[in-house]
């Protein structure tokens, strides 16, 4: 996903500063002008100390400060009595304890830059995909402070009720939504306060998009000129409709994991942190988890857990850890010479993503974001931002968006907007190059399910992913509607004024065979991997952890992130899994699960039409 920022080197003032070094001088002159005040300072400097200058035993070992991960040390750690040591492959999203330093993460319009390197990024690869015309498919995920919360495009949705209601039947007892939505609740704190559906005082900010663009207003305009209903909280009673979408904004920074639950914690004597470190194995007496093994700064070393190993390395990194620890399906094991720990066939299977196409639409006045991605006002943009957290870089533009049916009998929504007032080609990796907007779009409920495995045992080695995208008619289906009932919208009266030629899929791509064409050669992930270690029941073959988040047949060991879920929710996947993440420490904790009973939500009159 593209935005302003993409390309900019933003001020050489600002490139120095990338360059500190840290001695005395700098730090002195850096503290008066970026405002990092002196106890971050300290502490930005001493986190590092902690896994060497602590006893290598906790009551806890997190692997991964991910968006699971930072919530679950933020929790763990409110036990005075229980210890912790979260550790994370990637770097802080600090700098000497400033966020300006590190613009490019917590700058909102500058997403694309860590979207599309490998400085903070596992930067993986599918394999070729066959029904996709042997396309190799880009993965970028978070390896940082706050894991993909540090990455994404800042969206919160939570899914619909039914996504957990489904969970439930699924085998996962006691994630219905009745047992998730106070979870949702206990971590927000909304902008526009807490009622039914919306929380007031969590860790998590969330608000609302400020710019009132025309192009967005246009959007929502034509939606309703096309028949859909106006939602005013997609994440509330109705999620059905289109509407103004929530973000993980706060006072015009981006508020990962890492800002909501991490830095509040770090301070914590009971709370270890160390960044820079790969988690090679998980460590067994018998199928007792004990500890794990870890390499940093080029030295293996051990942490051991008194209590658990709680795995948070997301739908990739938790399944891969497993099976390089000898759990996971003990043939493909063996092959590599891995000894077995637990036969466990379900991991790394189930992988289920969110593929989706951006559809394009020539603007005919200059109102989109095509010119503030010119460089002059980039850095005017730039400065802005590093100045007051305020302006045209406080924003991800992804402020509005929806949800529909897919045709009649669909019992909820299962196809998901978002709209933007500019063009995005690749990922955001090449410039924009007219003035033109676009929507997001894509299924919610594909029917096509992957796997990933070993390549080797080598842990720096990426797994082999197999998304196995669009190998069943019903998605092929769903997509050629994506394409149709989109182009409707662009229709409307609503974007007269502002409507040029269509630039993607264009024009001369109408049938149905030109379109299915199309989506082979332009759909992309929406970033949404997930279900690699499904929670069910004991008697399912291919779960892998059980509904208190335990990987089945082992001891002392958890898995407790977006791998778990059962199947893939409809919308974005952030929000669930800070869900998830906050449930999960209530069962760790032995408390009983919140529960919130018989809460409306939204059904259609009627499940003859499809709007």
């Amino acid at each position: 996903m593209s935005y302003l920022m993409k390309g900019v080197k933003c001020c050489s003032a600002v490139n120095e500063m990338h360059k500190v070094t840290g001695t005395l001088f700098k730090a002195h002159v850096l503290r008066n002008i970026l405002g990092i005040n002196e106890p971050q300072f300290k502490m930005s400097h001493t986190s590092s100390q902690l896994s060497s200058d602590k006893a290598d035993s906790y009551s806890y070992v997190i692997v991964g400060a991910g968006s699971a991960g930072c919530v679950l040390a933020n929790r763990l750690t409110e036990d005075p009595l229980s210890t912790v040591l979260l550790l994370e492959a990637g770097p802080k999203d600090t700098l000497l304890g400033s966020k300006r330093l590190m613009w490019k993460i917590h700058m909102p319009a500058a997403l694309t830059y860590n979207l599309c390197d490998e400085k903070y990024n596992w930067y993986y690869h599918t394999t070729s995909q066959k029904h996709m015309e042997n396309r190799i498919m880009y993965w970028p995920r978070g390896r940082v402070w706050g894991g993909s919360s540090s990455l994404n495009a800042m969206v919160y949705i939570r899914g619909h009720a039914e996504d957990y209601n489904r969970w439930s039947r699924e085998g996962a007892t006691g994630w219905d939504y009745e047992h998730c939505l106070p979870y949702f609740k206990k971590a927000q704190t909304h902008e526009l306060g807490p009622d039914q559906y919306r929380g007031g005082n969590g860790p998590l900010y969330v608000s609302r998009g400020k710019t009132n663009h025309p192009l967005h207003q246009a959007f929502l305009e034509a939606t309703q000129q096309a028949g859909y209903p106006f939602t005013d909280d997609m994440n509330g009673y109705q999620q059905e409709g289109f509407g103004w979408m929530d973000m993980t904004v706060h006072q015009g920074q981006r508020w990962s994991t890492a800002s909501a639950y991490l830095r509040p914690a770090i301070s914590r004597p009971n709370l270890s942190v160390a960044e820079k470190t790969l988690v090679t194995k998980v460590l067994f007496q018998g199928t007792k988890a004990t500890g794990v093994e870890y390499v940093k700064n080029g030295q293996r070393k051990k942490a051991l857990a008194s209590k658990e190993v709680i795995l948070s390395g997301g739908a990739i990194n938790s399944p891969q850890l497993l099976m390089l620890s000898g759990i996971g399906n003990a043939d493909d094991l063996k092959k590599l010479g891995i000894p077995v720990v637990c036969h466990l066939p379900g991991v790394g299977q189930n992988l289920q993503d969110h593929l989706e196409v951006y559809v394009q639409q020539k603007c005919t006045k200059p109102i989109t974001l095509y010119n503030a991605q010119k460089p002059v006002n980039m850095v005017r943009i730039g400065l802005e931002w590093l100045w007051k957290f305020t302006g045209e870089g406080a924003t991800a533009h992804l402020e509005s968006g929806g949800f529909i049916r897919s045709e009649p009998g669909v019992p909820h929504p299962d196809i998901q907007f978002h709209f933007l007032p500019s063009q995005v080609i690749d990922h955001g990796r090449v410039p924009s190059t007219m003035e033109a907007y676009q929507v997001h779009v894509g299924p919610m409920r594909s029917t096509s399910v992957g796997w990933l495995k070993l390549k080797s045992t080598d842990p720096n080695d990426h797994p082999v992913i197999e998304p196995n995208y669009m190998s069943t008619e019903r998605d092929i289906w769903e997509f050629r509607q994506c394409v149709k009932l989109t182009r409707e919208i662009f229709a409307q009266k609503a974007f007269e004024e502002f409507r040029g030629p269509e630039i993607q899929p264009g024009n001369h791509v109408q049938s149905d065979k030109e379109i299915d064409a199309f989506i082979r050669q332009k759909a992309d992930s929406a970033y949404h991997p997930s279900c690699t270690c499904k929670m069910g029941q004991l008697s399912d073959s291919t779960a892998v952890v059980d509904p208190q988040t335990k990987v089945i047949g082992v001891e002392n060991l958890r898995v407790v992130d977006a791998s778990i879920m059962p199947s893939v929710v409809s919308g974005n996947l952030n929000a669930p899994t800070i869900m998830i993440a906050e449930k999960a420490a209530d069962i760790i904790k032995g408390l009983p699960s919140l529960q919130e009973k018989n809460v409306p939500v939204y059904k259609p009159k009627t499940l003859e039409t499809q709007r």
